[in-house]
């Protein structure tokens, strides 16, 4: 029988080496080919560049992003001990290139070199190479002053002596491929916060930052000489704190613990985690054996010096409660999960933290009886208010997602199940939602009219706001449970659309909206399913057509140069739309126009959420008073 085009055999295997791998399998190594790929190249270089200065040769680093070719070029020097140039004779290459164009190599595989690192798998310059459009490196060692060049992964120089220097170090240039990625613009706010903890978790450390893609190029210096006692004064900058910051150093054999925390009156746990400098954004065992730690020296503590009886339980969640915390591993050898490196796995790491930080936290509250007091104070308020809202969640848990029966009464549903071509309207008011119901799509949209304005969660507490019908009705009707119930999957519609009066009530409610939603279901925003509905701001009346206008500069333009004498209505309120035009104009998905929320950088967020929403009024006012001037609307 002869050989057909489905046969598998040998002549079917492709071997793909090096940048070749790299670049048709980029997601493998960078998590995506998005913005958040873009800077994962810079941050590999960075962080090749800070592990230099954790082996303690680099003290001044600078970051360079320039205005030429749309700001996509991207610049990194440190003045480290200079990425070795010298042969190696087993490939007949110079060390450089093989460093540049290998995966798996480096001297971070040597504990004599890099007592610890975050560049672990040796991959990182052979990345960044392989998914540049060019990349050019400098290195100034013994010295000399040496350049190479690449694109694309490959060569395009030898390495080149460029003369004498009395300097140390390396500068990597690159420019990520527009072949590869979906955008090649660097995000300068995911930037900021990475050379801002990383300052915190290396102090001493001085990184420069230099974005000349503005009309006016910025300059910013981050270094910190009080590392995570800085970091936590950094995460709690807006909070109103109740004890002071507690920190700790503590080597045990090569592995080096550090931590720092501080109590506030939030209601929400606030942990940053690294090992060896690299953000675990999904936590891991250092993680598990710090909370762990800090429960149990809480709850032991509780246990032997509380005077009257709690009627409920005190647990580890509630002692959690107002925690503000920054948690730093260094050690040899961690074992991430995936290349991004977001969580560790190392086993036997949960037990030496766990051990370390019980230690020092349980001896800490022995010695500041006040600061004790103020954390029991809190937790054993969070006890009691978590049982308050026991009877909210258990409904949440027991309902099935799909049986309308549980469904709150002044849901309109619609008739479809499937989440992923189904949304809901959260309408404001009544009138509103009569309209939104009469003239959406039975089948795929629902309708869910709020009442007023709903809870300011940042100021409220758990019981208070389990106990808010308008907030219960959301629960209910989104299916995914609340706080420990939480669960995204289980999300009865994949668009949640908030449609709100194009007024300053309507932004206030919307802000009310949005501030619960990024406190208890931030997962709905990071899955990309929060919308805002932009309904228009006037109709206006050309003869016998009518023409909807969403901004202040479409309707000039229509005045100017088309019709002066057009007749103009200005929308206050979604009410004020009969159902077939607010089906045209704000709900029917080939014309409306909806502004997907999501979170780029999610500390700042949550600093202005606790501003704008929080407890505080004279903070808020120093923020309205120092920006005013940026105000270029306001409905009175």
């Amino acid at each position: 029988m002869g050989e057909s085009a489905g046969e598998y055999d040998a002549s079917k295997i492709v071997v793909l080496e090096g940048p070749q791998g790299i670049r048709k399998r980029p997601a493998m190594y960078i998590g995506s080919t998005s913005s958040h790929g873009v800077v994962h190249l810079l941050f590999e270089v960075i962080d090749n560049a800070v592990d230099e200065a954790m082996a303690g040769y680099c003290r001044n680093i600078s970051v360079r992003l320039y205005k030429k070719d749309d700001g996509n070029i991207a610049e990194v020097s440190d003045d480290g001990r200079g990425i070795p140039v010298g042969m190696m004779p087993k490939y007949n290459k110079g060390a450089l290139e093989v460093i540049m164009t290998t995966l798996h190599k480096g001297a971070k595989f040597n504990s004599e070199a890099y007592k610890v690192s975050g560049g672990l798998h040796g991959v990182g310059l052979t990345v960044v190479n392989a998914l540049s459009e060019f990349t050019e490196v400098v290195v100034k060692k013994n010295g000399k002053k040496y350049r190479q060049t690449f694109a694309k992964g490959v060569p395009t120089s030898q390495l080149e002596e460029l003369g004498e220097t009395t300097e140390h170090g390396t500068t990597v240039t690159f420019k990520p491929d527009a072949e590869i990625f979906k955008t090649i613009s660097f995000d300068s706010t995911l930037l900021k916060e990475r050379l801002t903890y990383t300052t915190y978790l290396n102090r001493g450390l001085r990184i420069k930052l230099i974005d000349e893609r503005f009309e006016q190029p910025e300059e910013t210096v981050y270094i910190s000489e009080n590392g995570m006692k800085d970091f936590i004064k950094y995460l709690n900058k807006d909070a109103t704190t109740i004890t002071d910051i507690i920190d700790l150093k503590k080597v045990v054999d090569t592995t080096t613990i550090e931590y720092a925390l501080q109590y506030n009156t939030s209601y929400e746990e606030r942990l940053e985690s690294f090992v060896n400098t690299i953000k675990t954004t999904e936590g891991g065992t250092h993680v598990s054996g710090f909370r762990a730690a800090i429960s149990r020296a809480l709850v032991n503590y509780i246990s032997k010096n509380s005077s009257g009886k709690n009627e409920v339980k005190i647990t580890g969640e509630d002692v959690r409660e107002g925690l503000c915390a920054a948690l730093s591993v260094l050690m040899q050898n961690p074992e991430f999960e995936g290349q991004t490196k977001e969580k560790l796995g190392n086993a036997q790491l949960r037990s030496i933290v766990e051990t370390e930080v019980y230690s020092s936290f349980s001896r800490y509250l022995e010695e500041h009886p006040q600061d004790a007091r103020a954390v029991i104070e809190k937790a054993v308020s969070a006890a009691n208010a978590r049982e308050s809202a026991r009877k909210a969640r258990e409904l949440s848990r027991k309902r099935s997602m799909l049986d309308s029966a549980v469904l709150p009464g002044k849901l309109t549903d619609c008739i479809l199940n499937d989440p992923t071509k189904t949304e809901i309207f959260i309408v404001e008011g009544e009138s509103a939602g009569g309209s939104s119901r009469m003239g959406r799509d039975k089948n795929t949209q629902a309708i869910l009219p709020l009442r007023g304005k709903i809870l300011n969660v940042e100021k409220a507490s758990y019981d208070k706001i389990f106990d808010n019908k308008e907030i219960k009705s959301m629960i209910t009707a989104f299916g995914t449970g609340i706080k420990e119930t939480f669960n995204v999957e289980n999300a009865r519609y994949h668009k949640v659309i908030i449609m709100t009066d194009a007024d300053v009530d309507g932004s206030h409610i919307r802000t009310l909206l949005l501030t619960f939603f990024y406190r208890y279901m931030k997962k709905l925003i990071e899955s990309g399913y929060i919308y805002i509905a932009q309904p228009p701001l006037y109709k206006v009346k050309i003869g016998k057509e009518d023409k909807y206008i969403y901004t202040d500069e479409e309707l000039s333009s229509i005045r100017v140069d088309e019709h002066k004498d057009a007749e103009t209505q200005r929308y206050k309120g979604l009410g004020e739309m009969n159902p077939e035009q607010l089906w045209d104009t704000t709900m029917n998905p080939e014309n409306r126009i909806l502004k997907k929320v999501q979170i780029k950088d999610a500390q700042i967020a949550d600093s202005l959420f606790t501003v704008l929403m929080g407890i505080d009024p004279a903070q808020r006012r120093r923020f309205l008073h120092d920006h005013a001037e940026e105000v270029n609307f306001l409905d009175v």
